[in-house]
């Protein structure tokens, strides 16, 4: 496995979460199939009054060139690079003609190219804002590079060369764009989680420790957790897999169910072997007993993460696929791989087990067994109360999810990117496809006017940038053939049959304007596109606007012969992040149904069923108030706490009611000396592997990233609520059900 494991490689295609038959994502791969990809472009923009004077333009033109020789750019779309349409002087031919004509040392010269640029309303919003003096370039990546392992190099090297102009300019330069986000968010998330992990792993060990008083059994425990990561990156090799933002946190899955195993092994071969001195008959009862228990344990949490392999997301089925596997597989570590270890280590000594002797636990155990005895009613009623709180908190969770989600508002990924939206209405790309149904009607004068139109609509709506499209485009060499009269920047009252024969042709010399305007067509001119830039407004406020578009575009285009379709990647973003949350909704419903089922079967019990269920619904109920009240949304990073919170609950409820449930005939099946008995032997471990998978999940806190620092407090806070559940409220819940069914 850990030959497998070390080819692990990392995914880089964030679509996947949307099923390959979803409507939405046949949209998108049809668009992409008619004009390429969309969100490929990384945008560099700056705020002077300087922009136009000679060294700084200097600097901005060699900076295009710089970026342009780092392998993987494609393209600049840049002040210095302009074009404009004209007559040209030496060929009487009208097409392109460049602007600028740099490196300039006479500044005059550089005013007069000025004056012409400011007079081109194309360019207006798009590479500058004139009432800011905010200014923009585009750099275009390659496809395959950034959904690859190069896209890291690619993004550093753009990086270093802007930072380098940045320094000899003197001028803060703004950095984003969708390729941009996504592979800084990405590297900046795995080191986070491998740094986080190992963290983790440390202070867990240390806890251990302390408990233990044992660095053999802290090394044993470490590597079982340790074999559980080899096993489950091993997994993902070999069914073909690549690490996505999902599988990447199995590791700790491996952590919250590997540790207990540990524990509580360890803690029977303890317990055993002090009423016991005998190495091998503790040995043989800490497997005959806890082998049955820890089986369970891991069957429960495999179903729990499971049920996502049946989902219709591909990346939530690699998750369930691999998560499910590896837990039932660190079952079969820790059965074989403890007992192996421990019959070769010497026999315990006092100091060993001394932890089973700590008073303040004792003191503990007792407080817990006098609640338990004799005040069921206030148990009950702080129960009640907490829940009731909790529910209200329910009802104030809200499920939104934004493309820069969870980095904290000072951070310069953050901050630049409204920089963006404040200065040029954003950067998310959204895609309307205009089909007219016949060869060549897209550029019929009927379809440019209703394309205007609508485009003139979305320019009103302050979430968006003005839109680009081929009416834009012949607005511009409409201005060109009057000679740059601004009042001529308008629809030409008829298409040219040369403009649209030189659209068709297949010519590699095209210039780069007939370039662009071809980017808006496809190849029989039957579909045009509509491009529009967006602000990050949330899973929330976009589909309102979306509809709102898609009400105006079904009055403004005949159904007869047109259809209007909206694509992109931010429309398959929203649905990717709405997709996700169905399904982790849907998956937690699904494993506690299945947990419930393997719960009846283990104890063969209606009654204590509902024991079991009520301490394991409660943790979750508050964790879901506390995300309400604190104001933490419903998004993919977060829904994820509750299968975690599932699988630590449902772990310490199997493990008390398997020993309760194995001390009762020892006992004569009376229930009081029976729960004396497990509370204090089960409560011990179960309190120590709370404060070890506390320690561990704790240190998330410190994160950036509003997931996994979400993930770390409230996995904590479900530990403490389901350990308080499981030791005062369970116990209580079998007192008053068992006098019942003997009344």
């Amino acid at each position: 496995m850990g030959y497998y494991a070390i080819q692990v490689k990392l995914s880089y295609d964030f679509t996947r979460a949307v099923p390959v038959d979803n409507p939405k994502m046949l949209d998108y791969q049809a668009f992409l199939k008619k004009f390429g990809a969309d969100g490929n472009t990384m945008v560099i923009g700056v705020q002077t009054d300087q922009y136009f004077k000679k060294d700084f333009f200097n600097g901005v033109a060699t900076l295009g060139q710089e970026l342009k020789k780092i392998p993987g750019v494609i393209g600049i779309l840049s002040i210095p690079e302009v074009v404009t349409l004209a007559i040209d002087s030496s060929t009487q031919k009208f097409g392109p003609l460049k602007v600028f004509h740099y490196p300039y040392t006479n500044q005059q010269l550089l005013d007069t190219a000025k004056s012409v640029f400011e007079s081109l309303r194309f360019y207006q919003t798009i590479l500058y804002n004139p009432k800011t003096n905010a200014y923009l370039m585009g750099v275009s990546v390659n496809k395959d590079t950034i959904n690859s392992k190069s896209r890291t190099r690619l993004i550093n090297d753009i990086s270093a060369t802007v930072s380098a102009f940045e320094k000899s300019s003197n001028t803060t330069v703004h950095l984003s764009g969708m390729p941009y986000i996504r592979t800084v968010m990405a590297n900046r998330i795995k080191s986070e989680l491998n740094l986080f992990l190992l963290a983790s792993l440390v202070l867990s060990a240390l806890t251990l420790f302390l408990f233990f008083r044992s660095i053999s059994a802290t090394i044993m425990s470490l590597l079982v957790v340790g074999m559980g990561v080899i096993w489950s990156f091993g997994t993902i090799v070999l069914f073909g897999y690549k690490i996505t933002l999902l599988t990447a946190l199995i590791p700790i899955l491996v952590v919250v169910i590997g540790v207990p195993n540990c524990i509580y092994f360890l803690n029977k071969y303890h317990t055993t072997y002090k009423e016991l001195p005998d190495k091998e008959k503790a040995l043989v009862n800490m497997v005959g007993r806890m082998g049955i228990v820890t089986l369970f344990c891991n069957i429960a949490a495999a179903i729990g993460f499971a049920v996502f392999a049946f989902t219709k997301s591909p990346l939530l089925q690699e998750f369930g696929i691999v998560a499910g596997i590896n837990i039932m597989a660190l079952f079969f570590i820790s059965l074989l791989f403890i007992p192996s270890v421990l019959s070769y280590l010497p026999a315990p000594k006092p100091k060993h087990t001394k932890y089973l002797d700590n008073p303040l636990l004792e003191k503990l155990l007792v407080k817990i067994e006098r609640w338990t005895f004799h005040h069921a009613k206030w148990v009950y009623g702080i129960t009640a109360i907490i829940t009731i709180i909790a529910i209200i908190g329910i009802f104030r969770i809200k499920s939104e999810g934004f493309i820069v989600d969870d980095l904290p508002k000072k951070d310069k990924l953050y901050t630049d990117l409204k920089w963006f939206e404040t200065q040029f209405q954003g950067l998310m790309p959204l895609e309307i496809l205009v089909d007219a149904k016949k060869s060549r009607a897209a550029l019929k004068m009927e379809t440019m006017l209703d394309v205007e139109e609508l485009s003139n609509y979305i320019a009103t709506k302050p979430e968006a940038a003005r839109p680009l499209s081929i009416v834009e485009a012949l607005k511009f060499a409409n201005q060109g053939f009057y000679y740059g009269d601004t009042a001529s920047y308008v629809l030409p009252l008829e298409i040219p049959a040369s403009l649209s024969a030189a659209l068709r042709s297949k010519e590699k010399g095209k210039s780069d304007f007939m370039k662009l305007i071809g980017q808006f067509l496809d190849s029989n001119q039957q579909s045009t596109r509509i491009s529009v830039n967006m602000k990050d407004i949330g899973s929330v406020k976009l589909p309102i606007l979306i509809e709102d578009l898609q009400k105006k575009s079904a009055q403004i285009f005949d159904s007869t012969k047109y259809n209007v379709l909206f694509t992109g990647s931010t429309i398959t973003f929203l649905e990717g992040t709405s997709f996700i949350i169905r399904g982790l909704k849907e998956s937690i419903f699904w494993a506690f149904l299945l947990i419930t089922l393997c719960m009846l079967y283990l104890f063969k019990s209606f009654r204590i069923l509902l024991c079991s269920l009520i301490p394991n619904l409660v943790p979750l109920i508050v964790t879901a108030g506390v995300m309400g009240w604190v104001g933490i949304a419903l998004k993919p990073s977060t829904v994820l706490v509750f299968s975690v919170a599932l699988g630590i609950a449902i772990d310490v409820t199997i493990r008390f009611l398997i020993n309760y449930k194995q001390e009762l005939p020892h006992f004569n099946n009376q229930v009081a000396p029976t729960l004396v008995q497990t509370i204090r032997h089960t409560g011990i471990s179960i309190i120590y592997t709370s404060l070890v998978l506390i320690a561990g999940f704790i240190i998330f806190c410190w994160s950036d990233f509003g997931g996994t620092n979400a993930l770390g407090w409230l996995t904590s806070l479900t530990l403490v609520v389901g350990t308080l559940t499981n030791l005062v409220l369970l116990p209580v819940l079998i007192i008053t059900t068992s006098a019942k069914q003997k009344g």
